[in-house]
């Protein structure tokens, strides 16, 4: 699959660069992309959540009212779960939420995600480039030539870089990382992948194991 190579000011170079068919084309296995999101987004959660539960209430442990002739129920103690203010029968308590999958699950999930923005033609291929400083207004500028301002986008990097990283960091629609730190999570929750040139060979030689 070829792709033409634009620079920051949005413009052909005159250039192309031939995609790998067994990265960015090939049949997308959904239920793959599925459970590597799944893996993504339950490793996000903090898991500390905490009900108190019977034992953990603060509250009297005397007998509350006699065993017979009130007319109802027997109750022994006010941490009841039955009654307001006592502990609650199964509560959450703090846990992981992490699960395993295989890295050759891990690559095919990739490379389907790679392959369904490939499909939809939103993959941009651009040529390397670098900030003498950090600075927010030139990245904006590089979205505006390419025509991303306004949507949701994914820059990837061959090597980090610092001064393109922090011009990028206070957009809340545009976010760059290395070719290692990808994930499928990340690429298909964005609209375009602008694909630096010095990025696809990692991305080709990490996926093609």
């Amino acid at each position: 699959m070829e792709v033409k190579v634009l620079n920051i000011t949005g413009k052909e170079t005159g250039r192309t660069i031939t995609l790998s068919d067994s990265v960015f084309a090939i049949e997308p296995n959904n239920h793959a992309v599925y459970l590597d999101v799944k893996q993504y987004l339950a490793n996000q959660r903090q898991g500390t959540h905490k009900a108190k539960e019977r034992a953990e209430v603060t509250g009297s442990t005397r007998k509350i009212k006699k065993q017979k002739g009130t007319g109802t129920a027997r109750a022994g103690s006010i941490k009841n779960p039955l009654f307001k203010g006592g502990g609650t029968v199964f509560g959450p308590r703090p846990r992981s939420y992490s699960f395993k999958l295989n890295k050759q699950l891990k690559r095919l999930a990739r490379k389907s995600a790679f392959s369904i923005k490939a499909k939809e033609s939103n993959i941009i291929v651009l040529e390397d480039f670098n900030f003498e400083t950090p600075n927010t207004k030139n990245f904006i500028n590089v979205l505006k030539a390419l025509g991303l301002e306004n949507k949701k986008s994914l820059f990837v990097l061959g090597d980090s870089n610092k001064n393109v990283y922090l011009s990028s960091r206070n957009l809340k629609s545009s976010s760059v990382v290395s070719n290692s730190e990808l994930s499928t999570y990340a690429i298909l929750n964005a609209n375009n992948l602008v694909l630096l040139e010095g990025s696809l060979e990692g991305i080709e030689d990490n996926l093609s194991k």
